[in-house]
């Protein structure tokens, strides 16, 4: 088993929650035993194209989420027949426990930059543990051994439903709420993005997108039912609207109900809807977690706190807790995304209220200030002007990294670099590590007003600069820059007394 420090220190669990330079997006959290496996795509931290890199699944104790191992890697594009035929990329995956106690890897296969990606099929492997070598398997299929290829293969997600193995998968762009003449040019649209022909997305009832349900058999491979489209596509007037399914389904039953979590069309929320029924009658009821926070307390799209871009992720119940687990945009990139997570409270309808975004995630509690903790475990990064998608120009701050540090770079005059939430216990001296041409003042605020402030002056290595704060409890801080020039921020630290070193 393979160690490797996670984002925090001292037992403490932060945002991201991997290694800072682990990189998995789409992650569907599964507890099996007394460990919480993350199953998710695998970017490269210097990648130009979506999921570059092999799977490699990290788990945690339920009782320590501060702590995430991996045994490597666990399963190879190159196992899979596709790969040779051009598609080199395995999108968002997710395991389930079978009937016959193994565990069952499913996803799909793309090409650079998604080509490819919606032309199926769905590939399964197996292992005998959750974070086990992986074997090629198979593909669904059609009881004639055929490959199953109805609607759009694309996201899978499963789940054991007290025995009945169930299969969600799918994908909608919005051609669903336009007017009925443009159906026919619809149908040829889809033809071409899905790899259909026009008479087989006529068959559908003029489209084959959707969130898809269907049952399999205990092989883990053979469609056993008809597949039902479980949310609407023509979403105008339906409780869906504004919040259309995209991509990324995930499935988890509470109780006598089933939670459909999944992306919108808006991208960077994760929305949920439920039913009584596995395969029918679900509907919206609200949005999760954007990685903007857009939706939040009123705040609009142009308010966004990041840089915000794709979302994909699912809930889980970690000892009595549940948690939301999505992924946040790095280095500017669409490509280069990292696990997060939040906790959820679901309430006694079946509520899941929006919960923000945070640098504390998994330690469940605000984080505690006497240590030293990476700038890249921030939860808020602006300059009032963040974009959706790529944002690479030097107009933009971002999470980034050199050869040997990963820091929040391009830090200029206006932005805030803002942490959720640290708790204090009197009068702390807070120290930023920086470098950079930037001179000018950083001021350290609370909701409440400026707690302190430090200068910042032109350096070409690391320097600290500090201040003292009077604060009591939790608090979320906030560094902005007002001044000259361009900042990489490194750490942000926190003691009692003296300067803390770098680390």
């Amino acid at each position: 088993m393979t160690t490797t420090p996670h984002a925090g220190t001292d037992g403490v669990a932060t945002n991201p929650f991997l290694p800072l330079n682990e990189y998995i997006p789409d992650g569907e959290p599964h507890v099996f035993g007394d460990r919480v496996y993350l199953f998710g795509s695998r970017d490269s931290e210097t990648g130009t194209t979506y999921c570059e890199l092999d799977y490699v699944f990290y788990s945690a104790p339920v009782g320590d989420l501060s702590t995430w191992t991996s045994n490597g890697v666990n399963y190879r594009a190159s196992q899979d027949p596709g790969y040779e035929r051009g598609r080199r990329y395995m999108y968002a995956p997710d395991v389930v426990q079978g009937n016959d106690k193994r565990f069952y890897l499913y996803y799909c296969m793309s090409g650079d930059k998604g080509r490819g990606g919606y032309h199926g099929p769905i590939s399964v492997a197996v292992a005998d543990e959750p974070d086990g070598t992986y074997e090629y398997l198979g593909f669904v299929r059609n009881p004639d051994g055929s490959a199953y290829d109805e609607y759009v293969l694309f996201d899978p997600a499963v789940i054991n439903d007290n025995g009945v193995i169930r299969l969600y998968y799918g994908m909608c762009y919005p051609f669903e709420d336009q007017p009925a003449f443009t159906r026919v040019l619809t149908r040829r649209v889809q033809a071409k993005m899905f790899n259909k022909t026009p008479a087989g997305i006529k068959a559908h009832g003029d489209s084959v997108q959707g969130a898809i349900a269907v049952r399999l058999d205990d092989d883990m491979l053979t469609v056993r039912s008809e597949p039902q489209r479980i949310i609407p596509t023509r979403t105008n007037g339906t409780s869906f609207e504004g919040h259309a399914f995209w991509e990324g389904s995930s499935i988890r039953k509470v109780d006598d109900t089933y939670y459909f979590v999944y992306s919108s069309f808006n991208s960077h929320e994760l929305c949920y809807a439920t039913s009584r029924n596995p395969d029918r009658d679900f509907v919206y009821r609200g949005v999760i977690v954007s990685n903007g926070d857009i939706g939040l307390e009123g705040r609009t799209a142009r308010d966004r706190i990041n840089q915000t871009g794709t979302n994909h992720g699912s809930i889980e119940r970690i000892g009595n807790q549940w948690y939301v687990f999505y992924h946040r945009n790095t280095h500017g990139s669409i490509y280069r995304r990292q696990a997060c997570a939040e906790p959820i409270r679901i309430e006694a309808d079946g509520t899941i209220h929006q919960v923000p975004v945070s640098s504390s995630g998994l330690n469940n509690a605000p984080l505690p200030a006497d240590q030293t903790y990476p700038a890249v475990t921030c939860s808020m990064l602006t300059n009032g002007r963040m974009r959706h998608g790529k944002a690479r120009s030097k107009r933009f701050p971002k999470v980034t990294h050199d050869a040997a540090d990963r820091f929040v770079g391009d830090v200029t005059s206006g932005t805030t670099v803002g942490f959720k939430a640290f708790a204090f216990a009197g009068p702390t001296q807070v120290a930023v590590t920086t470098r950079g041409t930037g001179s000018g003042l950083i001021n350290v605020s609370t909701e409440t007003g400026v707690a302190g402030s430090l200068t910042v002056s032109p350096s070409s290595r690391w320097r600290q600069e500090s201040t003292v704060i009077e604060l009591e409890g939790p608090n979320n801080l906030y560094f902005r820059f007002t001044g000259k020039g361009r900042l990489d921020i490194l750490t942000v630290s926190f003691s009692e007394t003296g300067i803390p070193q770098v680390q």
